[in-house]
């Protein structure tokens, strides 16, 4: 052919502010929530196999269900910051360069945010996973490795702050002061 196959710079541009910033808020809350859930089931599941030899680690070792859920209270809390940036501006007036800014950064900000909480999710996940097991083997390496559990999830607080600092120059959606002028490719 004599075209080109994907115009990056007319998808960029095509693209609304707003279907940024949603797409990003919306990964930031999966994302964690997906984490979580992966985290919980490797957990759960370690504690209800070690539970049947010992019964006592049942209480003990929901500190580690805790942790895996903190992962996605990140994520919606990110996630309510995020959303206080988008206001409300009428389509012709939200094509300015300011707006793709804030759009932009909440996409990114918000998936760093949620691939940051997956992973942290995950690696709670296993470590609550190994602590549970762990614990029904010999109750005395249960603190050794709820300190490896601790740093584990210190990595979701870590994404939590990337995540503010990413968006820290955004600010929220404005209006142009007279329509702006979009790229042909807009509708």
């Amino acid at each position: 052919g004599s075209g080109e196959a994907f115009n990056v710079g007319q998808f960029l541009e095509e693209t609304s502010p707003y279907a940024w910033a949603a797409t990003g808020i919306g990964l930031c809350i999966g994302l964690s929530v997906l984490g979580a859930g992966w985290g919980i089931f490797m957990t759960g599941a370690s504690i209800l196999g070690g539970g049947v030899r010992a019964p006592r680690i049942r209480t003990k070792n929901l500190i580690s269900i805790i942790f895996c859920e903190v992962v996605a209270i990140y994520g919606l809390i990110i996630g309510i910051v995020y959303s206080a940036r988008m206001s409300f501006v009428s389509p012709n007036l939200i094509y300015t360069r300011e707006n793709y800014f804030t759009g932009y950064a909440l996409f990114w900000g918000g998936l760093t945010m949620g691939v940051c909480n997956l992973l942290c999710g995950v690696s709670v996940g296993i470590a609550g996973s190994t602590a549970a097991l762990a614990d029904a083997a010999d109750p005395n390496l249960f603190v050794k490795i709820l300190i490896v559990e601790v740093f584990g999830s210190i990595m979701g607080l870590f994404g939590l702050i990337v995540g503010l600092l990413m968006i820290s120059q955004a600010s929220e959606f404005t209006a142009a002061v007279a329509p702006a002028v979009v790229s042909p490719f807009v509708r």
